[in-house]
């Protein structure tokens, strides 16, 4: 496969997981399909930004937060 076939898969897929997650269809699956692809690209996101959902998410935690 060349860079371009690569690049439109990641592209479909982003798009397809996104979709699910939006309408509230996706399942725990698809959300560690999400999670991890996230992951594999490097995208994290900053929780000190307090209209964070991460930070929403991680303030209902049972855990300590470290800074």
């Amino acid at each position: 496969m060349n860079e371009k076939t690569l690049q439109t898969l990641q592209d479909i897929l982003a798009e397809e997981l996104l979709a699910r997650i939006k309408s509230g269809e996706a399942t725990p699956s698809d959300l560690n399909v999400a999670r991890q692809l996230l992951k594999d690209n490097a995208i994290v996101v900053d929780i000190r930004r307090e209209d964070s959902p991460t930070a929403n998410l991680a303030d209902k935690l049972p855990f300590r937060r470290v800074d």
